[in-house]
C-alpha cells in the first residue's frame, strides 16, 4: 500500500506561480509511475503532468510549457510547479501513483491505483 499527502497549493493571481507537493509513503519502492491530476466544480477529472521511474515526463497540451512536474526518490515526495497560472487552472489537485510504468499520451486516471486526498489551487482574474 502507499499514502500520499498533497501540500501547498492556495490562492493566487493570474499570472502568477504556485507549487504543490505530495509525499508517499509506505511501499514507495512500488512507485513507478506518478502523476498529478485536477478536478473542477461541474467538469471531468482531467490528467495534468505524469513522470516515469526513469525521469521522463508526459504533460497535458493545456499545461504544456507552464507547468513542471519533478520528483525527488530520496524524499518519496514529488512536485508540481505550476507558472503562468490561469483562471481556468483553478481546481482541486490529486496526486497519483502506480506500480507500473506510465502509458504515455493521454494522461488517465484509470492507469493509476493510489491516490492522494487533494489540494486546493485558485487562480483569480
Amino acid at each position: 500500500q502507499v499514502q500520499l499527502v498533497e501540500s501547498g497549493g492556495g490562492s493566487v493571481q493570474a499570472g502568477g506561480s504556485l507549487s504543490v507537493s505530495c509525499e508517499a509513503s509506505g511501499d514507495t519502492y512500488s512507485n513507478s509511475c506518478m502523476g498529478w491530476f485536477r478536478q473542477a466544480p461541474g467538469k471531468e477529472r482531467e490528467g495534468v503532468a505524469e513522470i516515469d521511474s526513469d525521469g521522463s515526463t508526459n504533460y497535458a497540451d493545456s499545461v504544456k510549457g507552464r507547468f513542471a512536474i519533478s520528483k525527488d526518490n530520496a524524499k518519496n515526495t514529488l512536485y508540481l510547479q505550476m507558472n503562468s497560472l490561469k483562471p481556468e487552472d483553478t481546481a482541486m489537485y490529486y496526486c497519483a501513483a502506480d506500480e507500473w510504468d506510465c502509458s504515455g499520451g493521454y494522461i488517465n486516471g484509470a492507469d493509476f491505483t493510489y491516490w492522494g486526498q487533494g489540494t486546493q489551487v485558485t487562480v483569480s482574474s
